[in-house]
């Protein structure tokens, strides 16, 4: 199942910052706006993947299922 976020992209001087909007602490910078990107998605795969570890570890008598909004 794929998930979408909103990336926002800033341009300050020389470098882009960008962060996305749902998850705080999901954010980055880069020199293109393509590196911002990248870096971006990067950073959102790994603060997703290891929320989820540390969930699994933290939490072993849970119930958990999927919801759409």
């Amino acid at each position: 199942m794929k998930k979408q976020f909103t990336a926002v992209y800033k341009k300050t001087g020389k470098w882009y910052t960008a962060w996305v909007e749902e998850i705080p602490g999901v954010n980055t910078q880069g020199k293109t706006l393509k590196e911002t990107r990248e870096n971006l998605l990067d950073a959102l795969k790994l603060t997703i993947e290891a929320n989820r570890l540390l969930m699994l570890k933290k939490n072993k008598n849970v119930t958990r299922e999927l919801i759409t909004v």
